[in-house]
């Protein structure tokens, strides 16, 4: 009798030939480049240094596509978005020491907003390890301990043999729900030295699907069927699972509107009559959420700016679908379902059965109307308060969102960094499609949009793709104007130059700043300033002309 667990794939002639007499000169940077293109691996980032050397010289021997760029935080960001883009783990490559440190807020972006993104870093040689302090350039006493509170994963590889199993694992990791970045360490004689193992190319990563158990979605159906007033929370995870289409008709059958989260904008469509948008800060769309008395959330933690800044109670029943076991009732009590988004909401539309309710989509149209109203005042207020800066001023930023939204095509991606316009585009913006609008709400550092723009480029050449920055998020990525051109990116890049950090001058967060225009022109990136009036007609035809541009939006500071 033959067991399953008996079966063991054979080699091909092919395969046992190139076993038995591999390329000469090989080494475990070629073992690490073999694994990844096993594993299907076409496109890498990074940034190039001395302990990683050998893994970058075996990718130049390789049919891997490198994109450098100029630091390595701004290439962490390109991988996120790659990854973010096309559901692909994508390898980033570091050195040692400081190489490897300054990717560390790129990867806690990714964590936040689940990007499979496999950090591989070189680290000091295999004598200097386990805080010997021998002196090595570059050495920390325990580089993985930098990154283990930050990534999903931490994987190290001490020998060559080591290597095509744990990059396997690691990228197992990455892509099991929920996915998110992990980070593989291998010491530079490691990756240095000549090897006699055979070429890798049966490597196996697939990852584990998460699914739902079956009794807490039947009565997760029970409770839809029989609401008076379901409400749904689409976040992220919808997004990552691929899950748009499965929640539209859950939302439809069973009559539930639909807001999205900021990480979930796309998630279900801007103008449908079930969907309340993203209004997520504005007390009403909170209010309406509070009186459901069935509260469905998928893919969500309802943290900070998924609550309200966590003014939000739910008085009803609460189902949350969590991929991110840690998230699973970590704000409030609910039957907590721990399953891909997409696998539980198809179980949840094989069980709950159709619901009526006529009334759902005026309720709707009233809140929206409502917020409207209260964003675009039509008459004048006979007590205002004093007017606040342009950068600042709703119907200002709600004007510009407007010109954007026009000029930018409905399936291109964009990509927005921490600052004012952003923040009223996370609630006003229609993003048009799933997976088409990313912000750095994750983690909410500086620097995300120009980088991981141009990571989307990479990921879908052809499409215009827009980055929008404030001019102090600016300053983080301005060296990767020579990455767009080296690459001939076709990014737009839209910088509001309001002169500050959205903060006071009293604070001090007014700093000196170049001429952005004359910045992009000595990179030979074509630059126009634009007015409100104009940002329209100037940024189609940015977005309509190949290449990298940038278009710089002067606005007034405060007062």
């Amino acid at each position: 009798m033959t067991h399953d667990h008996d079966l063991v794939l054979r080699p091909t002639e092919a395969q046992r030939a190139a076993a038995l007499a591999p390329p000469p000169g090989r080494t475990g940077g070629d073992l690490v480049v073999e694994t990844l293109c096993s594993l299907g691996a076409n496109t890498v980032f990074g940034l190039p240094g001395q302990r990683a050397l050998a893994l970058f010289d075996a990718v130049g021997r390789s049919d891997l596509r490198f994109i450098g760029l100029r630091t390595e935080n701004n290439a962490g960001f390109a991988a996120d978005a790659y990854g973010r883009m096309t559901g692909e783990a994508v390898p980033l490559l570091l050195s040692a020491g400081p190489g490897a440190l300054m990717a560390l807020p790129a990867l806690a972006e990714a964590a936040a907003a689940s990007a499979p993104v496999v950090a591989i870093s070189a680290q000091v040689p295999v004598a200097g390890l386990g805080g010997g302090r021998r002196g090595h350039l570059n050495e920390l006493r325990d580089q993985s301990a930098s990154f283990r509170e930050v990534v999903k994963s931490v994987h190290s590889a001490r020998t060559p043999s080591q290597i095509p199993s744990v990059i396997a694992e690691a990228w197992e990791s990455a892509l099991t729900a929920p996915p998110g970045p992990v980070y593989v360490e291998i010491p530079e004689d490691v990756l240095r030295d000549e090897t006699v193992i055979p070429q890798v190319t049966g490597v196996d990563a697939t990852p584990h699907e998460l699914a739902p158990r079956p009794e807490l979605t039947a009565v997760a159906a029970h409770w839809l069927e029989n609401a008076a007033r379901p409400v749904i929370i689409a976040g992220g995870g919808v997004i990552r699972s691929d899950a748009a289409g499965k929640l539209r008709l859950l939302a439809e059958r069973v009559n539930a509107p639909v807001v999205t989260t900021y990480g979930g904008k796309g998630a279900f469509p801007w103008t449908h009559p079930l969907s309340l948008q993203s209004w997520l800060e504005d007390r009403h769309t909170t209010d309406f959420l509070e009186d459901a008395d069935v509260l469905l959330v998928v893919g969500s933690g309802l943290g900070e700016l998924s609550s309200n800044h966590h003014t939000f109670f739910p008085t009803g029943r609460v189902v949350q679908i969590e991929a991110d076991l840690g998230k699973l009732e970590s704000n409030h009590a609910a039957l907590g379902i721990h399953a891909d988004a997409r696998l539980a909401l198809q179980a949840l539309l094989e069980t709950v059965a159709e619901r009526e309710d006529e009334a759902a989509p005026e309720r709707v149209r009233l809140l929206l109307a409502d917020i409207a109203a209260r964003a675009t005042p039509q008459a004048p207020d006979p007590d205002p308060a004093p007017a606040p800066a342009p950068a600042q001023d709703p119907e200002h930023q709600l004007r510009l969102l407007a010109s954007i939204r026009a000029a930018l095509p409905p399936r291109s991606p964009s990509f927005w960094d921490m600052t004012a316009l952003s923040y009223r585009a996370w609630s006003a913006f229609d993003p048009k499609h799933p997976n088409t609008m990313h912000s750095a709400q994750g983690a909410g550092g500086l620097g995300y949009a120009f980088p991981a723009a141009l990571g989307a480029a990479v990921a879908e050449p052809g499409t215009p793709v827009l980055a929008v920055s404030g001019d102090d998020g600016a300053m983080y990525s301005i060296a990767e104007l020579a990455t767009a051109v080296q690459h001939a990116l076709d990014v737009t890049w839209l910088i509001v130059d309001d002169g500050g950090h959205d903060a006071p001058r009293e604070t001090g967060a007014n700093p000196t700043r170049p001429d952005f225009a004359a910045l992009a022109a000595s990179f030979g990136v074509p630059a126009t300033t634009t007015t409100p009036q104009s940002l329209r007609t100037d940024l189609t035809k940015a977005l309509k002309t190949p290449g990298p541009s940038l278009i710089l939006l002067p606005t007034p500071p405060h007062p």
